[in-house]
Formats: structure tokens, C-alpha cells, sequence
């Protein structure tokens, strides 16, 4: 096959600058079969929320794993890797790279790199406090080497059965984002202690950790790091020329001129040449730039209910169209109760199963649904989706009837009394006060039909104010857990082994019970607190479902998780998640009508968005 390359690159390989395209691309690039064959040039225009809102970066342009999923998110599939195999026990996978491919800076990329960002990140503990619950099985991490410079063996000491697929999410993007060659000058396995004392003196900081997440070290998993400094080599299609910041108002990134993919062809990709992103703190602001026509494709925090009348007036003046997103999400809102609230007597009332089913049955979530999404849902708790095959009726509708009434004489039992203003008042004669934090133009339906959800609160005697919040306070709030309580997105409707976090508190994003969920991943962890038996028994389940290789094993496994949930009711649904929608310029090529929609499948990114490319 001969390859070719896009105009703007010409230049540099006409002046020495850059090597011809057949020796910036691997030996065997991964071809990528397009809708259409494309044309080079133009810049892909977005815009994002604030500074904290990094998965947009990892949803458009950094999802580039050893493996990831197919188009229709039915198997995993290449990516990095040419080709992986797994042992006949499920406790050896191995995985070929694609030999000859490069860095952005042209640097080999190899299997050191990917035993730096394992052993060196990963199972460090002072980047990671605990090893990754996907890089472990039978309670012991992955043992992760080379036969050469091509070739890696993770090793396990027991089936590893979910791990090809947590290796295809987001959670697993630093296993192919730690160029070793760069890092390792800012890590203290590796840098003299003189270098790097200087290094830190001149970045500011006191503890090498801080300086190699300025880096791009991502300490902790943090996706944002690898988007906040220009000199951090990437394999991904576009490397970053304007870092995220605090102050930044655009993030810019170029093309990689030695990304590792073609079309069939032989054209190298990304067609599209670069990379915008407009940084606003309203959303509104992003709702007028893509009326306009300022904005190319996107359904991130704009492609809301409340904005498709609008949008879909102004679809020729603005010389767009519509792409459908199919959610995997289970609930447009998850009302979380912090469970393990540091007010002792709050802790005590919110633990109360009859106090929260009180809360639930107080809803009127038809009328949420008509006033707030335009009619577009089901009264629905949080549980897998109807889609799912582990669909529970009873799990799903459980206490979502409207029952004043009855939502009474559940509250009655936990906290009968009340003061002058009709309030329930807690043990100690004071008034129960619930805060719910939120964060601010995440998500435009959450405030108001918070306001409604207050007024039917407070009509049963639960005095509630609603605390608007920016995402980075939200976030550190409840790392902390210091939350009273919060609202949150409801991942997990379809990917319910691979994103537990509603159904047993599994990860950070379980704000029902930050506490415990430090527990099930770091035991030692100083903000760990020990969960009660039926979490333990959850916990103790989900790590045999992740030693478990047959899929039917690993389904009854999981059905007795979700048991316990029924029973124990963690949180408070509102509706289904309806299908949603994004808008796309009529000029660019390769976009799908329809898109699946989820994090751990980072939409719309598996859709091969580095193959978008806008027509002439």
C-alpha cells in the first residue's frame, strides 16, 4: 500500500523537517475502513464547560488504548495493539504492538513504555495509592513484562475476566499515554535527585508527584493532566499546542504527524487538521456559538430537551443537522443521600431505609417529567435499562409512585417530630436541613427540577436547600466527604458490570457513599471507612465476578449484587434516560445518525472520530 499524507505536513517533509509518511508510520499501521474516504484540511470547532470539564478531550480525540471497543459496542477489539491473545485459564494476555510506531515527537513507542505507565504509574504507589480494582485479580495486581520490545504479558494470579473489556474504557487510557522517554525525567524512579529538586523549585511545588502531574503524569488517574502541557508527547491523532488551564479561554491542538492509522487507501489519519475548543463558563454561551454555526459536531451540554425546539428551528440558518444518541445512561438524575455523612445524626437518618423510600414516594416524578423534560422519560429508579439482561422490573419501579401519604408515614417512622413551620426535626430537637449540592450548567435540567423536587420535599417536612456549585468545588467536596448530598448522571443503565458505581459503592462517582467506596479501593486509605455487611458481601461478590471468565458465572454473580441493591436502595431515580441528540455542520463527512452514548464506550469517540472530515 502506498501512503500518503496531508498538504499542511508537506512543508516540513520537503524541508528535512519531518521524515517521508512511510517511515512515521508503523510497519503495519491499523487501517480503519471509513463510510467514505475522506478529504484533508479544516479545523473541528467545540466548545467545553469551564476548565474541569477534561472528558470532552478524552470523548473527541484521547481514546486510543491497547484495545478498544467496536463500533456497536459488542466486542473489544485492536487498537494499539495489532493483535492480543489470552490464555485457555483467562490469567495470561498477551499483546503485540505495532512495531515502528512512534511518539509525536518521533520517538519509538514500545513495550517500556507500557511497562513504565503499568509498573512505574499504575502499580506505584505513590502515583496510585491502591492498584486499579481492573489491574487486579485474586487480590493481587498484574505482574506486567516484555518478551521484547513488541510484545507484553500481563500475568494474573487468577482469572482476570473482565479485564479486555475495563482495558477497552477510559479508566485504562494511561496504559498508552505515558511516553517514558519524556516522563521518566520527572519521576523519582528515574530522575537524579538533583534534576529533579531543581525542577521542583522552579515549578513551585514541594512534592515530585505535583510536578509530574503538571507534566502530563496524571497522578491518580487525573485525565486532565495529559491536555495541560504542550510538551507531553502523545500517540493520540492531535498533540496539544494551547494547554488546559485555569485562564485558558481556547484549547488548541494540531495534527500528529505520526499517528499510526490510515484509511484503506493508505491515506494517514486524522483528515481534519486540527483541533478548537471554545472554554465558556455558561453554557448558553456554547448554545449561541452553535447556533451560528460556530460549532461543528457536538451534544455535549448543549443537546439538551430544553434546546431542540430551538436547535431544530434553526437548522438551515445554521447549516446543521441532527445525529441521535441512544443512552446507556439509567436515569437523567440520581438523588444521592451522603451515607456516610460526617454529622453523625444525619448519617443515622440517611442510613434509614424508611427515610429515603419517604423521599422517593414524595416525588411526583410524572409531573417532573412533563414540566422539566418536555414529556420525554419514565418514572424510573436507578437500575439497569429495560435494554439490559439485567433488567428488573421491581428494582427499576420500586417507590416511584406518587404518595404523599404514604412518603408521611415512611418519614414518620425515622423522624416524627416537627417544629412550628411543620420541618421534621432530628434526635437532638434541631431542624433537619438537607443541602444538595449540584454543579452549576452541567446539566440545565438538574436546577430547576431540583426546585420542584425541594417543593415536594418540604411539603412532607424535609426542609431542603439546593447548593449550586462549580464542578471542582463538587468535586473536591465530595472527595472529601463533605456533602450532604448530590446529584449525578446515571451511568451504568447498559454497562452494568463495567460501571457498578449506583449498585454497590465501587468508585469515586459513588457519592452515596464516598467513604466506603475509598474502602473497596484502598482498605488503607486514611478517608476509608469499613461498610456495612451487605456492602462487604457486594464488594466481596464484584471481585469474584472480576475472577470469573465464564459469562454466565459472571452474570449470576452480578444478579445477586443487584439483589442487595433492591433491598437495600441506595439512592433515588427520577426517570429513564430518554434518547438524546447532538447537532453536526451538513458539511462534515463520517458521522454516524446514530451514536451510542456513555463514558466507558466515550462517545463519541469509538465512532473513529479522527476518520470526521469536512467536504469541499
Amino acid at each position: 500500500m502506498k501512503y500518503k499524507q496531508a498538504p499542511m505536513l508537506d512543508a516540513q517533509v520537503a524541508s528535512g523537517e519531518l521524515p517521508p509518511v512511510d517511515q512515521r508510520l508503523p510497519k503495519n499501521p491499523l487501517v480503519v475502513q471509513t463510510p467514505e474516504i475522506g478529504t484533508y484540511g479544516g479545523t473541528w470547532h467545540m466548545g467545553t464547560k469551564g476548565s474541569g470539564d477534561d472528558a470532552i478531550y478524552t470523548r473527541t480525540v484521547g481514546y486510543h488504548n491497547l484495545v478498544r471497543w467496536d463500533v456497536g459496542w459488542t466486542k473489544v477489539i485492536p487498537d494499539v495493539a495489532e493483535a492480543f491473545d489470552v490464555n485457555d485459564a483467562g490469567t495470561v494476555f498477551t499483546f503485540h504492538l505495532r512495531e515502528g510506531m512512534k511518539w509525536s515527537d518521533g520517538e519509538p513507542f514500545t513495550a517500556d513504555d507500557i511497562l513504565y505507565a503499568a509498573n512505574d504509574n499504575y502499580l506505584n504507589p505513590d502515583v496510585y495509592a491502591a492498584p486499579p480494582v481492573w489491574l487486579t485479580s485474586g487480590g493481587k495486581p498484574a505482574v506486567v513484562t516484555k518478551t521484547d520490545d513488541v510484545t507484553v504479558v500481563f500475568t494474573f494470579s487468577a482469572p482476570a475476566g473482565m479485564f479486555l473489556q475495563q482495558l477497552a474504557t477510559p479508566n485504562a487510557s494511561h496504559m498508552t499515554a505515558q511516553p517514558k522517554h519524556y516522563l521518566s525525567q520527572f519521576h523519582k524512579n528515574y530522575a537524579k535527585p538533583e534534576d529533579l529538586d531543581a525542577a521542583m523549585k522552579k515549578a513551585g511545588v514541594e512534592a515530585w508527584t505535583d510536578l509530574y502531574n503538571q507534566k502530563g503524569g496524571s497522578v491518580g488517574g487525573k485525565p486532565n493532566t495529559l491536555w495541560n502541557n504542550a510538551d507531553l508527547p502523545t500517540i493520540y491523532p492531535y498533540h496539544v499546542v494551547t494547554p488546559l488551564s485555569a485562564e485558558a479561554t481556547q484549547i488548541e491542538l494540531a495534527r500528529n504527524p505520526y499517528f499510526y492509522a490510515v484509511d484503506t487507501e493508505g491515506d494517514q489519519l486524522p483528515y481534519i487538521d486540527n483541533m478548537n475548543y471554545t472554554v465558556s463558563q455558561d453554557v448558553q454561551t456554547l448554545v449561541l456559538k452553535a447556533l451560528n454555526g460556530e460549532i461543528d459536531m457536538q451534544d455535549r451540554h448543549i443537546g439538551t430537551n430544553a434546546n431542540r425546539a430551538v436547535f431544530f428551528d434553526n437548522q438551515e440558518k445554521g447549516n446543521y443537522h441532527f445525529y441521535s444518541l441512544v443512552p446507556s445512561s439509567s436515569n437523567v438524575m440520581v438523588i444521592s443521600l451522603n451515607l456516610t455523612n460526617p454529622d453523625k445524626q444525619k448519617r443515622a437518618v440517611y442510613q434509614n431505609k424508611d427515610f429515603r423510600i419517604g423521599l422517593s414516594e414524595a416525588i411526583n416524578r410524572q409531573e417532573l417529567i412533563d414540566v422539566v423534560w418536555v414529556g420525554q422519560g419514565k418514572p424510573s429508579q436507578v437500575a439497569p435499562r429495560p435494554e439490559s439482561q439485567y433488567y428488573d422490573e421491581e428494582l427499576s419501579t420500586q417507590y416511584t409512585q406518587y404518595d404523599v401519604d404514604a412518603a408521611n408515614a415512611s418519614l414518620d417512622k425515622v423522624l416524627p417530630n416537627k417544629d412550628s413551620d411543620g420541618f421534621r426535626l432530628l434526635p437532638d430537637g434541631t431542624r433537619l436541613v438537607v443541602s444538595v449540592e449540584v454543579i452549576q450548567g452541567l446539566q440545565p435540567e438538574w436546577p430547576p427540577a431540583l426546585e420542584l423536587i425541594q417543593q415536594y420535599w418540604e411539603a412532607v417536612g424535609v426542609k431542603t436547600e439546593i447548593v449550586l456549585e462549580e464542578r471542582t468545588l463538587f468535586y473536591d467536596r465530595k472527595a472529601a466527604n463533605q456533602h450532604d448530598a448530590g446529584i449525578w448522571g446515571g451511568d451504568g443503565g447498559l454497562e452494568v458490570t463495567l460501571e457498578p458505581r449506583w449498585y454497590f459503592p465501587y468508585s469515586n462517582e459513588s457519592i452515596y457513599g464516598e467513604a466506603w467506596q475509598y474502602y473497596f479501593n484502598n482498605p488503607k486509605d486514611e478517608r476509608a471507612e469499613e461498610p456495612p455487611a451487605d456492602i462487604k458481601k457486594q464488594m466481596e461478590l464484584y471481585r469474584t465476578l472480576l475472577s470469573t471468565a465464564d459469562p454466565a458465572g459472571q452474570k449470576d454473580l452480578m444478579n445477586q449484587i443487584l439483589a442487595i441493591t433492591k433491598e437495600q436502595f441506595y439512592t433515588i431515580g427520577v426517570s429513564l434516560t430518554p434518547n438524546g441528540y447532538g447537532i453536526v455542520k451538513n458539511n462534515m463527512g463520517n458521522v454516524p445518525d446514530t451514536i451510542l452514548n456513555a463514558y466507558l464506550y466515550p462517545s463519541p469517540a469509538p465512532v473513529n472520530t479522527f476518520t470526521f472530515f469536512f467536504k469541499k
